[in-house]
This record gives structure tokens, sequence and C-alpha cells, in this order.
């Protein structure tokens, strides 16, 4: 009898610790994407920094206000504020199971990310062109540093958006990638955030005399 109770009681204890088990694996990565995140947040915390010390020191060169093309950086601006509007979209449709408009959706995001990315090198070789380039002053070793490294992490965006694109159309919306998905949002989102940092300290303040 009793050797019956135990025979019968593994089966059930064995799909309890399956069921536990995965639910752990998503708790653990959002919070280690979330722990990712806070670290980036020092490395631009550091390079705004760096920028606040720098951003004056023109060594008898150009500054903001003689280099920035505001109209420009607006339309760039635009173009990632739009991209985080339709990674929401994308998000409700992955919320309704829909492959489909989920898709889509990604696929305007990656768009907008990047036409943001090609204004963005447009920027930086009409700098170069006249003569604005990163040894020129500490103002512009700091300026590339910051907008070129938020430049790099939202190309890094738009990989893994492909990436993850792909997934979606071999394995559908199972946990997994809606998992991702959601790591992705996050982390476009952060780039938002940290981009209108750039538009305000950068460009608007930098266009001040």
């Amino acid at each position: 009898m009793s050797s019956d109770t135990t025979t019968a009681a593994a089966p059930y204890d064995r799909d309890v610790f399956h069921v536990e088990g995965e639910e752990h694996p998503q708790g653990s990565t959002l919070l280690g994407f979330w722990l990712y995140l806070m670290s980036d947040c020092l490395v631009f915390a550091v390079l705004f920094a760096t920028y606040g010390v720098l951003g004056r020191s023109y060594a008898a060169g150009p500054s903001g206000a003689d280099l920035f093309d505001l109209n420009l950086v607006a339309i760039n601006t635009a173009m990632l504020l739009l991209s985080s509007i339709t990674y929401g979209f994308a998000m409700l449709a992955m919320d309704k199971g829909r492959v489909p408009a989920t898709q889509g959706w990604l696929a305007v995001t990656g768009l907008f990310g990047l036409a943001f990315v090609g204004i963005e090198l447009y920027e930086f070789v009409h700098l170069i062109h006249e003569g604005a380039t990163p040894q020129r002053s500490a103002f512009l070793s700091s300026f590339y540093a910051l907008v070129g490294t938020h430049g790099t992490h939202v190309t890094f965006g738009i990989l893994w958006l492909v990436v993850l694109m792909a997934q979606v159309a071999k394995r559908g919306l199972i946990p997994e990638n809606r998992r991702r998905l959601l790591c992705l949002s996050m982390f476009w989102h952060f780039l938002d955030v940290v981009w209108i940092g750039v538009f305000t300290f950068v460009y608007l303040m930098g266009v001040l005399p």
C-alpha cells in the first residue's frame, strides 16, 4: 500500500517541480536584464557627466551653436519617438497573439530605427567634413563619445530586433519569444529616454550662447 502511494505521488511531485522550474527562468531573465539596464544607466551617467565638464571646452574651435542643426536633430528625435510608439503597438499585438501584426509593427520599428541611425551618421559625416573631428576639442570628443555610444546601442537594438523577428517567424509567439520581446521593449524605451536627455542637454543647451 505504501509503495503504491509513493509511486502515485512521484509523478505529481515531478510535475510540480517542472512547473516551478518553468517560472524561475523568466523571473531570472527579467531581473538580470534590469541589472544590465542599471549598469547601462551608469555608463550613460558617466558620459553625461563628462560632457557636462568638457562641453564648453572648445579650444578656440566651433561650439554647438556653430555646428548643430536643430531641424535635423528634431527630425531624428521624431524617428526614435515614433519607433517607441510602434514598438508599443507590437507589444499590444503580441498580447493578443497576433503574429502577423506583431511582425509588421516590429518591421516598422526597425525602419524608424534605421532612419535614426542613418541621420546620425549623416550628421557625423557632415561635422567631420566641416573639420569638427573628435580630436579637435574636448567638447567634440565628449560629444562624439556620448552621441556615438547611444547610436551604437540603437544599432545593436536593430540587430536584436531582426533576430527576434526571425525567431518569431520560425517558432511563433512562444513564452520564450514573448520574454525576449519584452526585454527588447525595455531596452528600446530606455534608449528613447536617454536620447531625450541627449537632445535636451547636448543639442538644445548647446545652441545657447
